[in-house]
């Protein structure tokens, strides 16, 4: 079960070129394209007259051919022309989804059309402001329910022992978390005060010493999450607002759901430190594609096991808190949508 009336990320907007691209989102076959005019569009993929996926057709202008018998369809899901014939026939046309591009990614809204507010957009503006240099990740299928890829993301714990040799140390276990709800969703914060810098993070910062690290997670309904990471050398008072001279980015995710059991989690880092910087291009690229396969194996196990032992109870300890309280903000929704209400679904 899933919410319908919320944005989800359906592409980034570089995966949308010439081509189309297939991809199943919340159960439904969808396909996505670039029209001639650069709007992004996005159909059911189905033809209406024998359901060829439109996906196996080409682009026409701003419009989509079907690949088996050429009938031919705008943004809008009309089939607008069939060869060999004058006249089209009463209902031939299919769903059409509103779509905005924003953040160098393209957004799909899966329910009521008329509710479609871009306002609701998540406000990524990092990934577009000039003083912070974004890195997009690959798209990332993974074999779990989307619910997990939020709780990986609210629980960075688990770096403790997953990305070890990479963004997590143990040194973080000695500091407690802070959990804050809001209307729609939850931030976790954690500082590390005057620890060494993870592996990951010492190589890219070159820090003299120890250094004091803040973890700041806010993730909002359905599936939305800002990873804010920073840390600078110790002993200048960061906790208490000033973070300055050290290395601060933003980890941007959405876990769209495609079945009940698998998601595709889309990344992207923006940093605000070695913005003209190759190297720490490279790095973003290829280490923390790293740090993400390794969590996409974890959460697949974890499905995995859960399908086998569904019925096994299970304990939560201190750090699913988060996790926990969004779980419970999206249970709300989807029962508000189930009563025929609009859950509210302001950005943070």
């Amino acid at each position: 079960m899933f919410l319908r009336n919320s944005w989800y990320l359906a592409a980034w907007g570089h995966e949308l070129g010439d081509g189309l691209l297939a991809r199943t989102l919340l159960n439904e076959p969808v396909v996505l394209y670039r029209g001639e005019d650069g709007r992004p569009a996005a159909l059911e993929d189905r033809c209406c007259h024998r359901s060829m996926p439109l996906s196996m057709g080409r682009r026409t202008g701003n419009n989509l051919q079907c690949g088996y018998h050429g009938l031919v369809f705008d943004p809008a899901g009309q089939c607008i022309q069939i060869p060999g014939q004058t006249t089209v026939p009463p209902g031939s046309r299919i769903r059409s989804y509103p779509v905005v591009e924003r953040w160098k990614a393209v957004w799909i809204w899966m329910g009521e059309p008329a509710k479609a507010d871009p306002a609701l957009v998540p406000d990524w503006w990092w990934m577009d402001h000039p003083a912070w240099r974004p890195v997009i990740g690959p798209v990332l299928p993974i074999a779990g329910h989307y619910e997990l890829v939020n709780d990986n993301l609210l629980d960075l714990s688990h770096t403790s022992y997953i990305h070890g040799d990479t963004i997590g140390n143990l040194a973080q276990l000695e500091f407690p978390i802070r959990t804050e709800r809001f209307e729609t969703g939850v931030c976790m914060t954690r500082w590390t005060i005057d620890r060494p810098a993870p592996p990951l993070y010492q190589d890219i910062g070159k820090f003299r010493g120890n250094v004091d690290r803040w973890q700041i997670v806010t993730s909002t309904v359905p599936c939305f999450s800002d990873v804010h990471i920073g840390m600078v050398d110790t002993g200048l008072g960061q906790e208490e607002g000033v973070r300055r001279g050290g290395l601060e980015f933003h980890n941007v995710n959405a876990a769209t759901p495609e079945t009940e059991r698998s998601c595709f989690q889309f990344y992207a880092h923006a940093r605000h430190f070695a913005q003209a910087s190759a190297e720490v291009d490279e790095i973003y690229a290829r280490d923390f594609q790293r740090v993400f396969r390794q969590d996409v194996v974890a959460i697949g196990a974890q499905q995995k096991n859960m399908d086998v032992f569904r019925n096994a109870p299970q304990i939560d300890i201190n750090v699913d808190a988060p996790g926990l309280a969004l779980r419970r903000l999206i249970a709300t929704a989807l029962a508000a949508e189930a009563r025929g209400e609009t859950p509210l679904l302001r950005r943070a």
